[in-house]
């Protein structure tokens, strides 16, 4: 998976999961600016759903050159079963580490 500063400078649009502590409780969301949308969750600032639960770490993000075809993709894992998202997840990221660390470091 690239460094997400490399990918923000070419995409138009971010599918994105995020994850709790105990990595039990998923959230997919779609954004033009992955920066700015995982700092909000991350504030406590994202939507109420990830604020209630403390879904801040990020698992999984994927770019898309066009914005409709990110937010496609989103309602589209939306619709998946849990281990669907899982499987999708480990397929990049197999030990479900939180993927804004190499953000910070970046």
């Amino acid at each position: 998976m690239p460094a997400l500063g490399v990918i923000q400078r070419k995409a138009m649009g971010f599918v994105y999961i995020l994850s709790n502590k105990s990595r039990d409780v998923f959230y997919t969301g779609v954004t033009g600016n992955i920066w700015y949308r995982i700092s909000q969750h991350r504030k406590g600032d994202g939507s109420s759903f990830t604020k209630k639960y403390n879904v801040i770490y990020l698992m999984y993000y994927e770019e898309h050159d066009r914005m409709i075809d990110a937010i496609e993709r989103e309602k589209r894992i939306k619709r998946w079963k849990r281990d669907w998202k899982i499987n999708l997840i480990k397929s990049v990221n197999p030990q479900m580490r939180d993927l804004w660390i190499d953000y910070r470091e970046y």
